[in-house]
């Protein structure tokens, strides 16, 4: 590879003046196909077929575009009129067979690459043509192959050969991509940079350098890259999608806002210069989402026009329906979230926001049962859900279904035992195990005390995780409570209710808040103590009369404490 050959001048005076306006009109066709703007540079292109129709690159230009915009039959027509145009450019069969790879069909491929080959085999443009065609396949579809970097390198080297006067910056561009696509961004910068030595004007090569930064999280170096382009062209598309994309990652995909709204804007600019083709428009879509600028995403997803047949209209259903949520309009989302999974028959495909938004509007809806199972789906697919699953969880709990509260606030905590929101997690998995056991027992259905032993576990992490929770000592004394022999007291409470005691009272601001339940703490002290500490039990009993005089407990056994004793035989 000659990255270090020098520049060289051209003898513009050996150079026709007609072929001079000619090569500047189908330059600049190609620097629209650059900039990403397809239909202008579709009808300069079709000028050119008209008016210039013995020239095969014009052809050969003009099925690039339509290769790119998805009409594989268009381009092939195109290129099948370019060989019987120009018999003698190779660049017309190379096309046939990139539409060929794009197709799946690597046979028929080859045979076109051959033929392209044999046309003109000391053509540096044929093995250029061939070259970007094996790299052509990276496309954002599953039914085209991948990128075949061997062929495309051992083409674009021989067209490097060939092109032994560095004249062609597309050669080195096409160098660049080969390693670029395969995240070798040591290899790909030397023929990214000598795209400047040969063509100052071209905007690709740098806009890719600052691409390779984004990709390498160097986001300062690549916004500066960018910003380079941007000064020299404040016209090329490309350049502020690749900022918006930098911008966007760099928000931590929306958590930085001031990033990620600058994202949108960049990605907004990026539109404005092109086609705003479907695939583009879905993108900014996306920005908006991650930007959670969800009414402009409903108001997007509610006026992209999509073909009737084309699958990308799945994906808009989708956003109408995610963004129908985070908007508020719930009938409208589970609406939207129904039709989107009626439409999309791949179950592959499906995300695990998919699952949660139709999860969670069914939730909205009252549908209860449904949510469990489709929230559950988004948690299996992405931990990070588990949120969600939690207000489910807390949905049956107010409900005062505790035994399927509890079951589901196990499910929330196996699946995120560090999530943010755990610790409530943990307690109110403890009050429904608690609260089940409690409903049965005053139904007389003798509960298994396993409800009580997971009841205690979860408030006792509780109160690990946050030991100025005053409630879990509360709690667990509660339950230790009904844990204890009920002929045989053990005081599995006792040490509990003092901790309660404890930790409220040294905050003089909680006493007044927690009246009621420091006299349950005190009642049950004072109780324990009642029939081998009398002195103490009144102490207890005293606190709990001063702190909440509404109690009756204390008072009834202040009485009993203060009654005469009966002398034998009385």
């Amino acid at each position: 590879m000659k990255i270090l050959k020098k520049a060289i001048t051209l003898n513009v005076g050996l150079v026709l003046m007609g072929s001079a306006v000619f090569a500047q009109s189908l330059n600049d066709a190609k620097k629209a196909i650059d900039a990403e703007q397809y239909q202008k540079a579709t009808s300069m292109l079709k000028t050119l077929v008209n008016s210039q129709a013995s020239n095969g690159d014009n052809y050969y230009n003009l099925g690039l575009v339509y290769l790119k915009t998805g009409y594989i039959d268009s381009a092939r027509a195109v290129f099948t009129k370019g060989t019987t145009a120009d018999p003698k450019n190779a660049s017309n069969f190379a096309g046939l067979g990139e539409a060929d790879l794009l197709s799946n069909n690597a046979a028929s491929a080859k045979t076109n690459f051959d033929k392209a080959v044999s046309v003109a085999p000391k053509d540096y443009k044929t093995y250029l043509a061939i070259g970007k065609a094996y790299l052509a396949q990276d496309k954002p579809s599953e039914d085209v192959s991948k990128p075949d970097f061997a062929n495309a390198l051992t083409n674009l080297t021989k067209a490097d050969e060939l092109d032994s006067k560095d004249k062609d910056a597309e050669v080195f561009i096409g160098l660049g991509d080969v390693y670029a696509l395969q995240k070798k961004n040591s290899e790909a910068i030397g023929p990214y940079f000598r795209v400047a030595d040969i063509d100052p004007t071209n905007r690709r090569a740098g806009t890719q350098v600052g691409k390779m930064y984004k990709e390498a999280r160097s986001f300062p170096e690549g916004e500066a890259e960018l910003n380079k382009v941007i000064a020299a062209d404040a016209n090329y598309g490309p350049a502020y999608r690749e900022l918006g994309e930098l911008y966007l990652q760099w928000s931590s995909f929306g958590t930085d806002k001031e990033k990620a709204a600058k994202a949108v804007e960049l990605y907004k600019k990026y539109m404005d210069l092109t086609d705003k083709s479907l695939e583009s428009q879905l993108r900014y879509m996306q920005f908006l989402f991650y930007a959670k600028d969800f009414q402009a995403l409903e108001q997007v997803a509610s006026s992209i026009q999509v073909p009737a047949n084309d699958p990308k209209g799945v994906i808009v259903s989708r956003l109408k329906g995610w963004s129908a949520y985070e908007n508020k309009n719930y009938p409208q989302a589970l609406t939207n979230m129904t039709e989107y999974f009626a439409k999309q028959k791949d179950e592959s495909k499906l995300l695990g926001f998919d699952y949660l938004y139709l999860g969670k509007a069914q939730l909205k809806a009252g549908q209860d049962s449904l949510a469990l199972i489709n929230i559950t789906k988004a948690v299996e697919k992405d931990s990070t859900n588990t949120d969600a699953l939690a207000e489910v969880a807390k949905t049956f709990f107010d409900a005062k279904k505790y035994a399927k509260a509890a079951q589901i606030y196990d499910k929330v905590i196996a699946a995120g035992p560090n999530a943010k929101g755990v610790l409530y997690s943990y307690f109110y998995n403890g009050l429904a195990y608690y609260f089940d056991y409690a409903g049965q027992y005053s139904a007389k259905k003798n509960p298994s005390k396993d409800l009580l032993v997971k009841a205690d576990s979860s408030i006792a992490k509780v109160a690990q995780l946050a030991p100025e929770t005053t409630d879990a000592y509360l709690y667990r004394a509660r339950i230790n409570n009904l844990l204890d022999d009920e002929k045989a007291p053990k005081g599995l409470a006792i040490p509990f209710f003092e901790t309660f005691v404890e930790k409220v009272t040294a905050k003089p601001e909680l006493v007044t808040a927690n009246a009621k339940k420091l006299s349950e703490a005190y009642d049950n002290i004072g109780g324990y103590y009642f029939n081998t500490d009398k002195a103490k039990a009144k102490e207890y009993f005293d606190k709990s009369v001063a702190v909440y005089p509404a109690g009756t407990f204390a008072a009834a056994k202040l009485k009993e404490l203060a009654a005469p004793a009966k002398g034998k035989g009385k």
